[in-house]
């Protein structure tokens, strides 16, 4: 996976503002700025996946979740039409962000413009990038946040989180996502969620 020094330049702003999370995440004895350990979790995982990754999805993966404790869910309704709200202004304020530290960084608009339509997931299922981002999104979660999830909901509702975790998913992300060190509870759930 090609690295170039704009690309680290431009990871080290990310990160510098993800580290500004005051949600605080302990990982193998360490803590972490929640939204700075997503974001390594995010760039380990698509070196896993898709190591041939092109610049501008090594810089979306990196910054998928930027600042995003900015935008709280509970600032809005807490019903299906509230949460989509959130989502949608989720995916603004990325791009906002982003743009703002890769104009920084002297990406050309042509890079910029790559990386927002990624943050916005135009074409999923249509776009490969769009895809890969979508499938090592919810490869991360499968791995890292479903078990703290599953912990916190109902066993339906879980199923019913992953069976559209799956659908999103290409083939390959399936693949992939049967070869995760899943706990045994979370093996359970996911195969109920795809096997339903």
């Amino acid at each position: 996976m090609a690295i170039s020094e704009k690309l680290i330049n431009a990871f080290q702003g990310f990160d510098a503002a993800n580290g500004q999370d005051p949600n605080i995440e302990a990982y193998l004895g360490k803590t972490y700025p929640k939204e700075h350990l997503y974001a390594l979790r995010m760039t380990e995982k698509l070196h896993d996946f898709s190591p041939n990754a092109s610049e501008a999805l090594q810089l979306a993966v990196r910054c998928q979740h930027i600042c995003r404790w900015h935008i709280p869910r509970e600032s809005y309704e807490m019903n299906r039409a509230g949460y989509l709200k959130w989502r949608q202004d989720l995916k603004k304020y990325h791009v906002k962000k982003a743009t703002e530290i890769l104009e920084q960084t002297g990406y050309p608009q042509t890079m910029i413009d790559s990386v927002a339509f990624l943050l916005e997931k135009k074409l999923l299922k249509k776009n490969e990038e769009t895809q890969t981002l979508e499938d090592v999104i919810c490869l991360v979660f499968l791995e890292y946040y479903l078990e703290p999830f599953a912990l916190k909901h109902p066993a339906d509702k879980t199923i019913e989180i992953l069976q559209k975790t799956w659908h999103k998913m290409s083939k390959k992300g399936h693949e992939a996502a049967l070869q995760l060190p899943l706990s045994k509870n979370s093996k359970s759930l996911l195969t109920q969620a795809v096997d339903g």
